[in-house]
């Protein structure tokens, strides 16, 4: 039986240097590439809008037909990684977004832009799970691990806000499709660097099966559960248009689950792995994250946008210090980590995330950048920085390389569904928050601001209440190991 074997380890067999440097830069440039391409299209939403004429419903298809598929195959994508060779999936994974991306830049209606969204989300399955394995089974030393995955969670967080600026930067003074052309040259690159860098890995042991019918129970499942939310916007909970496709939706991923537990002979999603605290605690923080952060992207360039007549290039930079501070935040993630535990770290990110939420339900029509948006965005972006690298190391902690793109595909999944499916909810309030406002009547320019604000808000005191969650699941996170308190107290 062959087992996983560390880049590190095969180029010292080899003779040649393990160019650490190298790997992490390329998987860093991967994960910016997916996290970019999933908040890029935020701003141009408006002129996406307008250009292909998405109904206002229908226009969070353009964020979730990329999360979705990104959620529903991730674990899928991760395995597949393991049997095959993960430098051989990376390269098509690659290959797949950059034509993706393309398709979606010359698209002429909003099927052939959702359908291209949903292809880049495909890629991005295989992308995101490789990015973390490679870097787990490559920094061997747990000291350089960590700081490893700092670095990856810098530039997850910050691949989202830079997105933001991109986009207005790019419908600003180019046009919207270009927020998908400027993949091309970044793909092609990439492929480059992944072919010239990345050593071929893959475990070998008990066949190469492929749950390919858990995948499409969790995908499909959650694609209906989620358009049942939305659906809940214009017809209402007790509709039979909402009802419908949320039990079908719950069905499909009770399916799942019993394919994962009695079915599939190679199960996508071994819920044994949950026995872990750690890898619980961060799956969950994770998903509440994730929620958070979507929700928060969305319904601020909406309130930018609609509420105070902001330009695509002004909302972009409006994001400029959530970026920086996510990217800050990070850095200190790891070392937090190292120093008091994963539990503390995790507790304090998710903290920071709830309070900037909060705070951010002060907003209304006569809302300023700096009074208002500044101060919050700061602290949200400073949690969201703490907590995508803590539980990226607490997601993989104690995790046999065997499962390394199962756990770094679990945890990346749960984000991506815990944005999805928190974005649908919150769409609903805010449009029943609205419709209630608005009482049907045709409204004046004012009172159409004033109740998009008033719906934003209560959608950011939501989205607090969901981070909240996360802080108490954090408290299942591992506390500071032994062996650390005892090297600290010697030293």
């Amino acid at each position: 039986m062959t087992t996983h074997v560390s880049d590190t380890a095969e180029a010292t067999r080899s003779g040649a240097p393990p160019r650490l440097g190298l790997v992490l830069a390329v998987c860093c440039l991967a994960q910016f590439l997916v996290t970019l391409s999933a908040a890029v299209v935020n701003v141009a939403l408006p002129a996406i809008q307008s250009s292909l004429h998405f109904s206002a419903g229908s226009l969070q298809w353009v964020v979730n037909a990329y999360t979705l598929t990104f959620a529903g195959f991730l674990l899928l994508g991760g395995r597949i990684a393991d049997l095959y060779g993960r430098r051989r999936v990376f390269l098509a994974g690659i290959a797949l977004f950059t034509l993706a991306s393309l398709a979606g830049g010359l698209s002429g209606n909003a099927g052939t832009l959702v359908t291209a969204r949903a292809a880049q989300g495909l890629a991005a399955a295989v992308i995101a799970p490789t990015t973390l394995a490679v870097l787990g089974t490559t920094f061997t030393d747990p000291h350089q691990r960590h700081k490893a995955f700092g670095a990856w969670g810098a530039v997850s967080g910050a691949g989202g806000a830079f997105g933001a600026l991109a986009g207005g930067v790019l419908t600003e003074w180019l046009s919207w499709r270009w927020i998908l052309f400027v993949n091309i040259p970044i793909g092609v690159v990439l492929f480059a660097g992944v072919a010239w860098v990345i050593t071929e890995l893959r475990h070998e042991g008990a066949g190469k099966r492929l749950d390919v019918p858990g995948a499409l129970a969790v995908t499909v499942g959650l694609v209906v559960l989620v358009f049942g939310i939305v659906q809940s916007g214009p017809h209402g909970w007790g509709s039979a248009r909402t009802l419908l496709p949320i039990v079908a939706g719950l069905l499909l991923l009770g399916a799942f689950l019993m394919i994962e537990k009695r079915v599939a002979a190679e199960p996508l999603m071994p819920l044994d792995i949950f026995r872990s605290g750690s890898v619980t605690a961060a799956n969950v923080v994770a998903a509440t994250s994730g929620a958070a952060l979507f929700g928060m992207f969305y319904f601020l360039t909406l309130f930018l946008h609609q509420v105070r007549d902001y330009s695509p290039l002004r909302t972009g930079f409006a994001y400029l210090p959530l970026a920086v501070s996510i990217m800050i935040a990070a850095q200190f993630s790891a070392p937090l980590v190292r120093r008091v535990g994963a539990r503390a770290t995790l507790v304090a990110g998710m903290a920071l995330t709830a309070g900037g939420l909060l705070w951010l339900t002060g907003v209304d029509e006569h809302s300023t950048f700096a009074g208002t948006l500044l101060g919050p965005t700061i602290v949200l972006g400073a949690g969201q920085g703490i907590s995508m690298s803590a539980s990226a190391i607490a997601g993989v902690a104690g995790v046999p390389p065997q499962r390394a793109g199962l756990a770094s595909g679990l945890l990346n999944a749960t984000r991506q569904l815990g944005g999805a499916l928190g974005l649908a909810v919150l769409a609903a309030v805010a449009t029943t928050r609205v419709k209630s406002l608005l009482d049907g009547a045709k409204p004046t320019a004012e009172a159409l601001r004033h109740a998009y604000a008033s719906g934003y808000s209560l959608v950011f005191g939501v989205a607090a209440g969901i981070a909240a969650v996360g802080v108490v699941a954090a408290f299942a996170a591992p506390g500071r190991p032994r062996s650390l308190r005892g090297s600290s107290a010697q030293a």
